[in-house]
């Protein structure tokens, strides 16, 4: 008891040591929030020799609200700043905020991948086949990962082609707008997520909405057209991994009733089947059928 009273007594001591040190360090730091008229700006050096420059170095040009006009507004600060530049109304922006839009789309680039893309379709039938073949963690996630990537990228590259030529190189040549821009950027992409969404799934969420709807694709909005889309995919993925599934399930089958007829009723089937899937699957090329199959289903 007398060791943990000691030792509490101890932290607490330093702790007020640590406290008054950081107190005694900003002691005689006053900050000024007027203006040079109500104090005036001496080149007398700071008190803390550590630092350097002198009080007449300040952050700001002008007093505050002293601009008359956006150009003074511009010229007040001296520090970092990001701004929109035109360039007599040819629409470029400026690196630090293309540096921003850049990050802002890598932030939201996975769910645009998986929402918007055939990113889904593939990385579930994919992730079928593994299971199929019960080979567990063969092929990694990162690697079935990999290939759908570059599968979608592969699918998706006339949209993506559409999107920069329809809607980045006007808007960089100061033809579109910025609504203009993203407005003729979504029709590509809702072009293709229209091709692979059935009507049901349009009329369902319409009617969820209260919405009319003539059959035309432009009166489609995108918080409808999105998850009518994203349930085609998960729908077209599941049969196709089904149907991947037929050929394994018959191999189980023989596996298991021949162990049974053998009597050996305590030997795992799969412990058996696997290789004789492995096999198979080698013989018959399967990943490429696999491939070709998901793949080809976007365009029939």
């Amino acid at each position: 008891m007398k060791k943990y009273f000691s030792g509490y007594h101890l932290a607490k001591l330093i702790c007020l040591l640590m406290v008054a040190g950081i107190l005694y360090l900003s002691w005689g730091g006053t900050a000024y929030a007027t203006d040079s008229t109500t104090r005036p700006v001496t080149d007398t050096p700071y008190r803390d020799s550590n630092l350097t420059g002198t009080s007449n170095e300040r952050t700001n040009l002008d007093p505050p609200g002293a601009s008359d006009n956006a150009d003074d507004l511009a010229e007040m600060n001296i520090a970092n700043t990001v701004t929109v530049t035109y360039n007599n109304g040819n629409g470029s922006v400026n690196g630090a905020l293309r540096i921003l839009l850049i990050l802002t789309l890598i932030a939201i680039a996975p769910s645009l991948i998986i929402m918007l893309t055939s990113f889904t379709r593939i990385i579930i039938v994919l992730h079928f086949t593994r299971q199929a073949l019960n080979t567990q963690t063969a092929p990694p996630n990162t690697v079935l990962i990999g290939i759908a990537l570059f599968l979608t990228f592969y699918i998706m590259q006339p949209t993506l082609t559409a999107v920069y030529t329809e809607a980045v190189v006007p808007f960089e040549a100061g033809e579109l707008t910025q609504e203009e821009a993203f407005t003729a950027a979504a029709a590509p992409i809702r072009q293709f997520m229209y091709g692979q969404t059935q009507k049901s799934d349009v009329n369902f969420f319409m009617d969820l909405s209260r919405t009319e709807w003539n059959g035309e694709l432009d009166d489609i909005p995108m918080s409808v057209l999105v998850p009518a889309f994203i349930i085609n995919e998960l729908r077209t993925a599941f049969i196709i991994g089904f149907l991947i599934y037929i050929p394994f399930i018959v191999i189980d089958m023989v596996v298991a009733s021949t162990l049974m007829s053998m009597g050996m009723m305590m030997l795992p089937p799969t412990t058996i089947s696997m290789p004789f899937k492995i096999l198979l699957f080698v013989l018959a090329d399967g990943w490429y059928l696999v491939i070709k199959g998901v793949v080809e289903s976007f365009y029939y």
